[in-house]
């Protein structure tokens, strides 16, 4: 199948035909290509699916605060699940690339995908409007919002383990570091979370302070929901 019997796909995958074809010429070139290329048009789009995926998710979820609906537009609204959407359209067999992205894979790269989906959302809505770009928006992501996560399970263990904990009105755990030792390009700590009233203290160590303090408070989490039989 040649490029253009791809692209036919494609604009029949998008639901969407271009009047002008030059822009979704111009989402679909990379920037190795030289300087007439998608980054513009992915700023765009950058912007408008983070608007759209915003409001879908505040008339969805009434019931959420501003820190868990930032977590779930996230959740949607990352490279991975661009590339996922890349991917389920075939996109990587319409990109216009240079001789050395080419040669190296790049139509299979999972940044390149994204970047272009995102690139392709910015032309849609400057050639057919925002209601259409919309549209087109959550067609994509229709699965994705019907099976939204659950919250918990976005939050790191250390904002599960202290929102636990302030739910039962007890202290907020303490985070010491007992120990660093290797050289300064390959450090492991040892963190120490003590939470008080439950008679729990864990320790963990890890590559840095922040995933060490993770590991610890994963481990005190588990075990305050076990004292407490939540």
């Amino acid at each position: 199948m040649n490029q253009s019997r791809h692209l036919t796909t494609l604009i029949g995958r998008l639901d969407y035909s271009f009047k002008d074809v030059n822009l979704l010429d111009e989402a679909l070139t990379h920037r190795s290509v030289g300087s007439h290329n998608n980054e513009r048009l992915e700023f765009l789009g950058d912007g408008i699916l983070n608007f759209v995926i915003a409001d879908a998710l505040f008339q969805q979820r009434p019931d959420l605060r501003e820190g868990d609906l930032s977590r779930l537009r996230a959740s949607l609204v990352n490279g991975e699940t661009l590339a996922e959407i890349a991917r389920e359209l075939d996109l990587g067999d319409c990109l216009n690339l240079g001789t050395g992205e080419l040669k190296s894979g790049g139509f299979r790269r999972s940044s390149i995908l994204a970047d272009t989906v995102e690139s392709i959302l910015g032309a849609v809505y400057c050639d057919g409007g925002f209601d259409i770009c919309q549209a087109l928006i959550l067609r994509l992501f229709n699965d994705k919002l019907k099976n939204l996560p659950d919250i918990d399970s976005l939050k790191d263990p250390k904002t599960r383990l202290q929102e636990l904990l302030q739910s039962r009105r007890l202290p907020i755990p303490i985070y010491d570091v007992l120990s660093v030792s290797g050289k300064a390009h390959a450090q492991t700590f040892v963190v120490r979370c003590s939470v008080d009233g439950v008679d729990c203290i864990t320790q963990a160590e890890g590559g840095s302070r922040r995933k060490a303090e993770q590991l610890a408070a994963e481990a005190a989490y588990q075990q305050v929901k076990q004292k407490l039989n939540v």
